[in-house]
């Protein structure tokens, strides 16, 4: 379905300086064209699922109109290959999600009629958590909320703060490691 290199001699910085200034749709055909196969590979390596990996591919190339008009592209590949990835491991989030809140609610009704001091289990491990989480240097506490409780992306956590996307991911791995290590500490 997604093979080709394009037939244009023109660069990616040519494309899309042309699109942007005459709203040109064959030079994002022609980038499409170039780059389907590369997105469809980063796709089918995180969805593991054709059907799915060709529907994120119309999915991504559809928002590239938008994008590229949004933001300035210095390396075009390495760009569409984060692009890519991002939308996979959100649309992979966005389904975990569906299922632990399906879960999570039978779980919690039946539990907590069954058995109510599971919740007041529950309330004293939320309790921890948030000792925790106050326990964490400021950097790292703000990208953990931001990351975990807010839902952000990283690049969305890198607009909200500042903070350099590298630093962004350090603050997010070295508090969730610290979080671990204070809640074992409380029990």
């Amino acid at each position: 379905m997604f093979i080709g290199k394009g037939s244009s001699k023109s660069s990616d910085a040519e494309l899309i300086a042309q699109f942007r200034s005459t709203n040109n749709s064959s030079a994002l055909a022609e980038l499409f064209t170039r780059y389907s196969a590369l997105v469809y590979g980063v796709c089918l390596k995180y969805l593991k699922d054709r059907d799915e990996a060709k529907d994120a591919v119309m999915h991504i190339f559809e928002k590239l109109n938008q994008n590229l008009k949004e933001h300035t592209i210095d390396y075009f590949k390495g760009w569409l290959y984060t692009t890519s990835k991002n939308h996979c491991l959100m649309q992979l989030r966005a389904q975990k999600k569906i299922v632990t809140e399906e879960i999570r609610d039978d779980l919690m009704e039946n539990q907590f009629f069954l058995h109510p001091e599971a919740e007041s289990n529950h309330e004293k491990d939320l309790s921890k958590l948030e000792r925790c989480i106050d326990q964490l240097k400021n950097s790292q506490k703000a990208c953990v909320q931001l990351f975990y409780l807010k839902e952000m992306c990283y690049k969305e956590i890198v607009g909200t703060t500042g903070i350099e996307l590298k630093k962004v991911k350090s603050f997010i791995q070295n508090g969730k490691r610290n979080l671990k290590i204070c809640m074992e500490q409380s029990e």
